[in-house]
């Protein structure tokens, strides 16, 4: 399976939680904060759970647990992707 892209993960993002309006998601997010993004816990649990669905692989319930911006997480799941 291929990794999972920053382009990805913006669709991801703005279909599993919105987005808003005074962020522009288009720009250079990658060590942007999620917080500063206007992401919360909920928000993330639910793009999770969308990337789990989609890619068909599974995400431990503390993913988040220091994964603060869309590079960390870009990296969890790619690392998730190479061993499914």
């Amino acid at each position: 399976m291929s990794a999972l892209t920053i382009d990805d993960l913006r669709t991801i993002l703005r279909d599993a939680a919105g987005e808003d309006e005074e962020v522009d998601l288009s720009g250079d997010i990658a060590d942007t904060l999620f917080t500063d993004l206007g992401y919360d816990s909920l928000a993330l649990l639910e793009t999770a759970s969308v990337i789990s669905r989609r890619y068909g692989i599974a995400l431990p319930d503390d993913l988040f647990d220091g994964v603060e911006t869309p590079q960390a997480l870009l990296d969890e799941i790619n690392s998730a992707l190479t061993l499914a």
